[in-house]
């Protein structure tokens, strides 16, 4: 295991896990451990292993990216310790926990069925009845050549809300702690980006960590902006 912790102490993290523990709210919980990661650097490619190399678990909180943000704090929600965040980073991220790359949860969507236990697909009940279903290959570009070789192509249907119709009441059904994927048109992919919904007062936001040049850090954008531009939305939220 290679762990990188940045600015974060294992002491600090353990107290992050365990104020977050005591906290009974699963939407109070998951706001105060990723306001926990607000400002900490993007950085890409964090993870090792690929079809040529031996996948070796990697924490790395110095540098994140959108889907290893989540990684962390779904790990760090279900867990009471230190060491159960260690051992539920496995579970997120892997099929089973079991460290490969032909494990890991390359797509979103994939946490739908890796991670049934953990998270619910909430994506039509939210979507005041908005929610478009499309069968997607993940994996399989437009020219016949894989995204990620080695990974097997899957055949998925997905339901994703079109942004040009999301309104009050779906705004409303959004809870502060859904996990956000932003639907990709792009052939092979499921989603271009992931995030988590943090409601303020009458305001909401997604809580991410942007690639921009401007700000390459998680951030929190306000959500019906940030969304204008952007094909829709796959929702999942955490289980009790």
């Amino acid at each position: 295991m290679i762990l990188n912790s940045g600015k974060f102490t294992e002491k600090k993290l353990s107290l992050i896990i365990k104020k977050a523990s005591e906290k009974k709210d699963i939407q109070q919980k998951i706001c105060f451990i990723s306001r926990n990661f607000l400002g900490t650097p993007y950085k890409s490619s964090t993870l090792i292993g690929d079809k040529n190399s031996k996948e070796i678990f990697v924490i790395n909180l110095e540098g994140i990216d959108c889907f290893t943000f989540i990684d962390y704090v779904e790990a760090m929600r279900i867990s009471s310790s230190f060491n159960e965040f260690l051992i539920n980073v496995k579970k997120i991220r892997y099929k089973s926990g079991k460290v490969s790359f032909k494990n890991r949860n390359h797509f979103f969507t994939d946490w739908k069925y890796s991670n049934k236990k953990f998270i619910d697909d909430v994506t039509l009940s939210v979507s005041d009845n908005k929610a478009i279903c499309i069968e997607k290959i993940l994996n399989l570009k437009e020219d016949g050549s894989k995204i990620l070789e080695d990974i097997p192509v899957k055949k998925r249907k997905i339901f994703y809300i079109p942004s040009n119709t999301i309104n009050k009441r779906i705004i409303n059904n959004l809870k502060t702690g859904d996990y956000i994927g932003i639907y990709s048109e792009m052939q092979g992919l499921d989603v271009s980006h992931t995030g988590i919904i943090i409601k303020k007062s009458k305001n909401i936001f997604l809580r991410h960590a942007s690639s921009q040049k401007k700000f390459r850090k998680v951030i929190d954008s306000e959500f019906t902006s940030y969304i204008k531009k952007k094909p829709g939305i796959i929702v999942f939220r955490p289980k009790e």
